[in-house]
């Protein structure tokens, strides 16, 4: 989620620098497409890129954005977890392929309904070289539960009612009702631990460039020049010697302008980049400085119905308006051609406990909207919106803006609605995700949503009566009772069972629009190898392994 608000909560909108495109070295699933200008377009998902022949002096690694901030509690964004992944740990480790292991917990159990207990790590040491003790993850969860830090991980812990050492090296959380939801989140940045001292030193200054951070990862944090790098390095006594960092500096140099981008990952300058700049991927590849790749990703390009109140408040008028629109067309211009169009909300990437038949009901016993106008036009007329006016927002973030709202636009007019586009500053649409006040009068706004657990309900959650990120305050008293049954059940394959149930309501019901789904895309230069080009980026210790090709 990219924010700068203290109001933020979980739920992973990606609003800045997104693109996808390119080729990946192996992998199944082989894909075809085009680039904005035509020419065809070949790709693969990769799972794992070859393993370095050794250790390597010095990595550069290209970032879109500055981090707003590298505190775990507001590490909401590409920017900000790009970096954390590699310096701070969680209790669990989400790994490449969305499956989570033991980290700093080296084990954990759930006695109780309503009780989730953590044994902590023996032998881990901080940056600073000080002892991973129980009162470091007391002191680290209980910040999510501060009003006063305002964490944007808060709904992970919304039903927690206490975080208590039970032993020497044990930490017992207890929730108000049974909770599957929060375990599954100790694998992000809502599970990080940090130093107990390090932020009682701090204070303020936690996670800016002037304090940095003091955790436990293969790479420690050095400096922070703002508007220029952070600069990491290899942490020597890192507690797993399988993640031990393979480079002996990593520096981010902060890259926003993307002809910029572009011309350094061209030219050799930087070693890589995650979030590759969509229309210049042909380019990148023919310069044969790297490769360009595509891994999993748990993300849905939605149009957030932002307003129930107005004419989308029918859900005719919501089907017509994706029956209408292009998204085939979209997918082609925006991200050439690569990844799919989907009409539900989640990605089959995030349903591997789940049980194989909940899951294939979930994607295939569905609604499926194709393109047809005609028909789409019909339904505005049967709803009685012929002539109804919307506003949608926009902003000059990325190319994919501007071709989803204009494509939106069209099709509204197509079959009798009248959109206007309303383009605001970046910083303007950030604020729809977290202020109530600013989606007044909003009627859609676009965005990318990915999961950060590997658990549907992380998505179907959000679509609760009253939830924070139901930024349309769509309601269903029978799908509240199905979500919180859902996630107060354990057992993943009986809770899958139910998540599809959710997702066909939702795939029905269309709170929001689902346009399509991408692979995570990323360029690793020829210098380097090692890494998986996963979504899980944002958790996972990825610049560690990367080493010498």
């Amino acid at each position: 989620m990219f924010t700068s608000s203290p109001l933020r909560r979980r739920g992973s909108a990606i609003v800045a620098g997104l693109a996808v495109a390119g080729v990946a070295l192996t992998g199944c699933s082989a894909q075809g497409g085009s680039d904005s200008a035509g020419t065809p377009m070949d790709w693969t998902l990769t799972d794992q890129t070859a393993a370095p022949s050794g250790d390597i002096d010095q990595i550069t690694w290209a970032s879109y954005s500055e981090p707003y901030s590298l505190d775990y509690a507001y590490a909401f964004d590409y920017a900000d977890n790009q970096v954390l992944a590699n310096v701070c740990e969680s209790l669990l480790r989400l790994n490449p392929d969305y499956s989570l292991t033991p980290s700093l917990a080296e084990s954990f159990a759930n006695p109780t309904p309503t009780t989730w207990v953590y044994q902590i790590r023996e032998g881990v040491k901080f940056h600073d070289g000080t002892a991973l003790t129980a009162a470091d993850a007391v002191a680290s969860m209980s910040r999510h539960l501060d009003p006063e830090v305002g964490s944007s991980w808060y709904s992970v812990y919304q039903n927690v009612a206490s975080i208590e050492q039970t032993g020497e090296r044990e930490v017992t959380v207890t929730t108000t009702i049974p909770d599957s939801q929060f375990n599954l989140g100790m694998g992000g940045a809502a599970g990080v631990i940090e130093s107990a001292a390090t932020l009682a030193k701090l204070g303020a200054d936690y996670g800016n460039s002037t304090g940095g951070v003091n955790c436990t990862g293969p790479m420690q944090f050095d400096s922070w020049k703002s508007g220029e790098k952070i600069e990491l390095s290899r942490f020597a006594d890192y507690w797993d010697p399988e993640l031990a960092a393979q480079s002996e500096k990593f520096d981010f140099v902060f890259m926003a302008d993307p002809t910029a981008r572009t011309n350094a990952l061209k030219s050799g300058e930087v070693d890589g980049t995650w979030l590759l700049p969509m229309d210049a991927a042909q380019s990148i590849k023919k310069a044969g400085t790297g490769d360009v790749l595509f891994g999993m990703n748990t993300a849905v390009s939605n149009l957030v119905v932002s307003n129930l109140a107005g004419p989308l408040g029918d859900v005719r008028v919501r089907k017509a308006l994706l029956m209408a629109i292009d998204r085939e067309g979209i997918l082609q211009a925006m991200n050439s051609g690569v990844g799919e169009v989907t009409d539900v909300h989640s990605t089959r990437s995030v349903w591997n406990d789940a049980d194989p038949a909940a899951t294939e009901a979930a994607f295939t016993d569905i609604e499926t909207y194709p393109f047809d106008v005609a028909a789409a036009q019909k339904l505005v007329e049967e709803a009685g919106a012929t002539g109804a006016k919307l506003k949608l927002v926009t902003a000059p973030i990325s190319q994919d803006f501007a071709i989803v709202s204009q494509a939106t636009a069209a099709a509204a007019k197509s079959i009798g609605l009248d959109v206007t586009i309303d383009t605001v500053t970046p910083s303007a649409y950030t604020a729809l995700f977290s202020d109530p006040s600013a989606r007044e009068g909003v009627d859609l706004f676009y965005t990318i949503w990915y999961l950060s657990s590997p658990d549907p309900m992380e998505m179907y959650g959000v679509f609760r009566t009253d939830e924070f990120s139901n930024y349309g305050n769509w309601s269903d008293p029978d799908y509240d009772a199905l979500v919180t049954e859902a996630v107060s059940t354990m057992d993943p394959i009986k809770r899958s069972a139910l998540a599809a149930q959710a997702q066909q309501i939702t795939n029905r019901e269309l709170p929001w629009l689902p346009l399509a789904e991408t692979p995570t895309a990323m360029f690793m230069g020829d210098r380097v190898t090692g890494l998986s080009p996963s979504i899980s980026y944002l958790y996972y210790p990825w610049a560690a392994t990367l080493g010498a090709r």
